[in-house]
């Protein structure tokens, strides 16, 4: 079987095994305030180029979405997403459970935007209703689409204008980061945003993703709603282990280039099924392509290939994710390609 269902389904890249081994058996205190965290956080910072924030290590992406919002929002306030958000989509109520409501927007494109802020007004207007008081985006979205500078910049801007947050979700930041399509920096996300995390789990790490909050109104006695949301591991240690190798290097770092490898082969794929006249879901220049094939094709696939159906079949045809990941290689993406030419070339019935 060769796998496109996820970027998590393997271990770790050997780099971070080779880490989390040879500091197996060392004595540090828990709860992420060990040497390993703080050296983490420091790479973080340096990375970012900002001194001036806290770097927090979660164990997943939930996690880090349902403590930030709730260490964000008054119990009367509310989180704004994309319809498609993945807070709203993929987390089983985690937001709701602490007490705020998500008000979703259709999205254009899998995105934000300034207009759908305003529209989020337009009926929570009074303290009858519950007030607007974050944004929630995700770099790239769920569909694979990303966010470009002047978009984000301009979130930001109208965040400001509304006296909202902006938190920015960045499970695959990495692959966003390092598309052919993307004019954004680290360091320009950061500046822009109220709190971002730099996911580890979809990109080399056994789990673990590392929380920059740069406003003090959501990271102010933040360590006790990690606590409270029961998100606090014991051996906090084993996720500054792991950023430690991460991001070694900066910019240069196996990090980027995990990340870097998976959009090849992504871009791989997605020009292989366009030379073969296959139309796709979404516009995805990163590591999760969205085409859309015919059920018979999409049932034979299955036999020989992990992957997701996407979206509900229409007229016979199905929406599929497939998603590369630093493990993926070339002979994968290669087989995947001969068997869709030869189904797609088989008479029907």
């Amino acid at each position: 079987m060769i796998f496109f269902q996820s970027d998590y389904s393997q271990g770790a890249h050997p780099k971070v095994m080779e880490a989390l081994a040879s500091t197996n058996l060392e004595h540090t205190v828990g709860y992420g305030v060990d040497e390993h965290c703080v050296h983490a956080a420091k790479l973080v910072k340096e990375l970012i180029g900002i001194e001036d924030c806290d770097v927090h290590m979660m164990v997943g992406g939930t996690p880090c979405n349902v403590t930030v919002i709730a260490a964000a929002l008054k119990p009367y306030e509310a989180v704004v997403a994309a319809r498609t958000g993945h807070i709203y989509s993929h987390e089983t109520g985690g937001v709701e459970g602490t007490g705020h409501r998500i008000i979703t927007m259709p999205g254009v494109d899998g995105k934000m935007t300034p207009a759908l802020i305003d529209a989020a007004f337009v009926e929570y207007e009074d303290e009858h209703t519950v007030l607007p008081r974050m944004v929630y985006i995700s770099q790239p979205t769920e569909i694979g689409t990303i966010y470009s500078k002047a978009e984000v910049e301009a979130i930001s801007e109208k965040c400001k204008e509304r006296n909202m947050l902006l938190y920015i979700d960045g499970a695959r930041l990495g692959s966003a980061l390092t598309c052919k399509e993307n004019d954004l920096s680290i360091k320009e996300l950061a500046r822009l945003s109220d709190a971002f995390y730099i996911g580890g789990t979809k990109n080399g790490a056994l789990f673990g993703e590392a929380l920059v909050i740069r406003n003090p109104i959501i990271g102010e006695n933040f360590r006790f709603m990690i606590k409270r949301q029961c998100n606090m591991m014991a051996k906090g240690r084993l996720m500054g282990v792991q950023f430690e190798a991460l991001l070694e290097g900066g910019e240069n770092s196996i990090y980027f280039e995990m990340a870097r490898h998976a959009n090849e082969l992504a871009e791989k794929l997605r020009n292989g099924l366009l030379s073969m006249g296959v139309e796709f879901y979404s516009k995805s220049p990163t590591n999760q392509i969205f085409p859309i094939l015919p059920r018979p094709v999409v049932d034979r696939l299955k036999r020989g290939f992990a992957f997701q159906e996407w979206a509900p079949e229409k007229d016979g045809m199905v929406p599929i994710r497939l998603v590369t990941g630093w493990g993926s290689n070339e002979g994968e993406v290669d087989a995947f390609l001969a068997h869709v030419k030869i189904m797609l070339e088989m008479p029907v019935g």
